[in-house]
């Protein structure tokens, strides 16, 4: 199997959340040119879920692996770049899912004890695919949950053959933050005449920035960034609406809960103050990362005694991944994979460093062999 040209070939073709139709079409076809009785394979949304009988099962281990796009302008050069424009794998998913691919044709080639689910899983970056996903296996499908769920996710920052977790958190509580302001409009001559909504947008813009910094724990961490700000039509017409737009992150539920309601707060006063309707909308939000203290152990001791890996403890980070509902529900880990770029994630240069493919299958299937 060629796992860079596959890398390749699912890099020109990034979709958006649950419109991976073309990238859901390309994995069925990789995986039924390999498929043998072993292997069930089921379709969700987007998505793929295909299980692999074991040789004398008595559990089942999860592999996740997410397969959707940005909406990012590519910028890399590549022969092979996005062919969707304003569309990148810019998160690295094109190398998970190739990762993925390898390992499962291995455990067909060379079938483990136990059985093993491999979730090709849509909608990561957003509106968030592992929630209803698992909803889905608990309620319909309980023959395919796992008993144990892995995952991993490229560090362009670190280089091919180090890996990186920790036990506990690994990935932060974040959620989206989209706050829309309505006021009158008018003529910039006449603004006592109106509600100008560029100004409560930076107004209230201001007092967020005020919420980590006087309403959570000095010991504790959280983030609020507003990211993109939009107000107006033109230069001599006061704004009717404004738009903030971004995102928190938190280390606990119980600050991301204190940090939305200190929010509505600010909002309920910026209306009063400035005679205007405010609307907030949380968009999708994703639950921390919590790697199973044991797994996270046992992954950086197999790890650290592989030939080809370097294993190291990270820290957590303030990173969102969707993959915290499944450590939520089931025993977990999720690890950092090098892939030594100059560019990090979400940037329209990253080139995630092939060689990665080279081994990492390998390496996954004789963790899962000794677990």
């Amino acid at each position: 199997m060629d796992l860079i040209q596959i890398r390749r070939d699912l890099h020109k073709i990034p979709e958006l959340g649950f419109q991976e139709v073309k990238t859901q079409h390309y994995l069925k076809k990789v995986i039924s040119d390999m498929a043998t009785d072993r292997v069930q394979l089921t379709e969700w949304r987007t998505g793929l879920v295909a299980i692999v009988t074991g040789t004398a099962p008595k559990r089942t281990l999860g592999w996740r692996t997410d397969i959707d796009g940005l909406p990012i302008q590519e910028a890399t050069g590549l022969p092979f770049a996005s062919q969707h424009e304003g569309f990148m794998h810019a998160c690295g998913h094109d190398v998970h899912m190739s990762i993925a691919l390898g390992l499962l044709a291995k455990l067909i080639e060379q079938p483990i004890k136990d059985d093993v689910v491999m979730i090709f899983q849509p909608a990561e970056e957003g509106p968030g695919g592992a929630e209803p996903l698992l909803a889905w296996l608990e309620q319909q499908r309980p023959d395919l949950l796992p008993d144990q769920m892995f995952a991993l996710h490229i560090a362009p920052e670190l280089p091919v053959g180090t890996v990186a977790t920790k036990p506990g958190l690994l990935f932060a509580n974040t959620s989206e933050l989209f706050i829309d302001l309505r006021g009158k409009g008018g003529h910039a001559a006449f603004p006592h005449q109106t509600r100008d909504m560029a100004v409560a947008a930076a107004a209230l813009l201001m007092q967020l920035q005020t919420i980590v910094s006087r309403n959570v724990d000095p010991m504790d961490s959280a983030v609020l960034t507003v990211g993109k700000m939009t107000a107006g039509t033109v230069q001599n017409i006061i704004a009717e609406n404004a738009r903030l737009e971004g995102t928190i992150r938190t280390l606990t539920p119980e600050s991301m809960k204190r940090v939305k309601k200190r929010i509505e707060s600010l909002c309920r006063s910026i209306e009063e103050g400035y005679e205007c309707n405010v609307a907030i909308d949380y968009g999708a939000s994703y639950r921390q990362v919590d790697n199973d203290t044991e797994l996270a152990e046992s992954f950086l001791e197999y790890a650290s005694q592989y030939p080809e890996v370097t294993a190291i403890r990270s820290e957590a980070a303030m990173t969102g991944e969707d993959f915290g509902y499944f450590t939520g529900r089931l025993p977990g880990l999720m690890f950092w994979a090098g892939v030594g770029s100059p560019f990090g994630l979400h940037h329209a240069k990253l080139v995630p460093d092939e060689t990665i493919l080279d081994f990492m299958p390998d390496f996954l299937y004789n963790y899962f062999k000794a677990l």
